[in-house]
């Protein structure tokens, strides 16, 4: 009994314990509560929280509201988005503004460009207008797009044209309280562009991207530039390697489908002026040298076959080299570009050259053969040799010295002409001079056959080359 008695007082303990626990828990947070009501009354008070307080009163906006969805703010189900704003009335002004954030790359193979932008569009759709007071707008991205009307812009002429998805798809909406709406993405377009490569490489292109509706025709939608020549905007740091960027502006004008009707479109142009320095150095310089190279032929012996023809032959095979090299970057176009006529042209100097040696070889042989017949035909040769003979000849022991007026006219072609000789004196060392010869050295006088083609070449190709250049240069720069 005594036993029952202790165990019955030491639960009647425990439980007057946690009583008291309980009451005074309640006690606290009833105080808590009360001395939270007096600062948020005193905050109203005192118009506002101090600086620095992190206790302030939530903005009674509904925008900003937790517990409301943006459909539901928007109405998006109590409206039928798949028709355009103010449906049977007059057509919807968008407005539209680019901002080109680079031009990657210009082909004349492929005839076009690839530009990436932001294209941006402006219009206002009443069906989305809804109530804020702080006249805040709110920003969506690409997944509430899906579900409200957008203007179907496409770019003409387009071959390959995606919108970024890095790191989502880049889509801004932003909608105004009064209904006013800014789509905006990050596209990037190929597009074609008709050049004109007569001038090429000094030639200057213009290019156009041409935006429009695919569906709306101006009955419907009625596009524009909002502001002007002022809505295309540029960065600075844009750059190509073998153009320069020397302006843009927009246009604006009507395109007529015979099946559709007509729809407004939009331009954007830009002007490219081609770097010619790369050219030079790559094309015009070498073609020029090679030329060059060819006159050195007419200041060689003509009897020196293995020199002339060696040389006459390089150039042409290295202009050919040259020619094909510029034609196999370039498109298959049916007309002449300027630098076909430039690389053509030096081709034509260097392949004369080599003629030039054909006709100098040639009527050198026809004099010789008359002249064998002419010393043939006379019954003295007054002891003079053959000229021929009188050649260096690396195994003569003596030479004799010629007085080039001891010749006279002998050997004159029957047409009177008469062959033009250069006398030089040539050095020979002591151990290739024996017999009558001086001690050290020994000079000996050596015929060089000069053709008067050779001669008049020396001027007439130079000079022609550099009439053409002149012509050239004037025409295309």
């Amino acid at each position: 009994m005594q036993v029952d008695a202790v165990v019955v007082l030491f639960c009647v303990w425990i439980v007057g314990a946690a009583g008291k626990m309980t009451q005074s828990r309640g006690q606290k947070l009833e105080n808590y509560k009360q001395s939270r009501s007096r600062r948020e009354t005193r905050m109203e008070e005192g118009g506002g929280p101090k600086t620095g307080s992190p206790v302030y009163k939530r903005s009674p906006d509904m925008t900003k509201s937790l517990m409301t969805k943006s459909e539901q703010l928007l109405r998006i189900d109590d409206h039928d988005f798949t028709m355009r704003p103010a449906f049977g009335g007059p057509p919807i002004p968008v407005g539209v503004d680019v901002q080109v954030e680079s031009l990657d790359t210009i082909s004349e193979v492929d005839m076009d460009f690839t530009m990436t932008l932001y294209l941006r569009h402006y219009w206002k759709d009443e069906r989305l207008a809804f109530q804020s007071n702080n006249n805040q707008s709110m920003t969506f991205d690409s997944r509430l797009v899906k579900k409200i009307w957008v203007p179907d812009m496409f770019f003409v002429h387009s071959k390959r044209s995606f919108i970024h998805d890095t790191t989502t798809e880049n889509v801004m909406l932003r909608v105004y309280p009064d209904g006013n709406v800014l789509y905006s993405l990050r596209v990037t377009v190929t597009a074609m562009c008709n050049m004109d490569l007569s001038r090429f490489p000094l030639d200057t292109q213009t290019c156009s991207l041409e935006i429009e509706s695919y569906a709306y025709t101006d009955d419907d939608l009625m596009l524009y530039w909002k502001k002007g020549n002022e809505s295309l905007n540029t960065d600075d740091r844009i750059s190509l390697s073998q153009f320069l960027i020397q302006k843009f502006h927009t246009t604006t004008k009507l395109a007529f489908y015979s099946s559709t009707g007509w729809y407004n479109r939009l331009y954007i142009h830009f002007t490219l002026r081609r770097h010619i320095f790369f050219f030079l150095l790559q094309t015009y310089f070498p073609a020029t040298l090679m030329v060059m190279l060819s006159w050195v032929s007419f200041w060689i012996d003509r009897r020196a076959v293995p020199a002339r023809v060696p040389l006459g032959i390089t150039t042409v095979l290295t202009m050919s080299t040259i020619i094909t090299g510029v034609n196999a970057s370039m498109p298959r176009v049916s007309y002449i570009k300027a630098v076909d006529i430039y690389l053509w042209v030096s081709f034509v100097f260097v392949f004369l050259s080599v003629i030039e040696y054909a006709a100098v070889n040639y009527l050198s042989t026809v004099q010789e053969r008359k002249e064998r017949k002419l010393r043939e035909r006379l019954p003295c040769t007054c002891g003079i040799g053959n000229p021929d003979d009188m050649m260096i000849d690396p195994q003569i022991t003596g030479y004799g010295s010629m007085d080039v007026n001891t010749t006279g006219n002998y050997g004159m072609p029957e047409n009177g002409g008469r062959q033009d000789r250069i006398l030089s004196q040539v050095s020979l060392n002591d151990q290739q001079i024996t017999g009558q010869v001086g001690p050290s050295r020994g000079y000996v006088n050596i015929w060089i056959d000069t053709h008067v083609i050779d001669k008049y070449s020396r001027v007439v190709f130079p000079g022609a080359y550099i009439l053409f250049n002149i012509i050239y240069w004037s025409i295309y720069s």
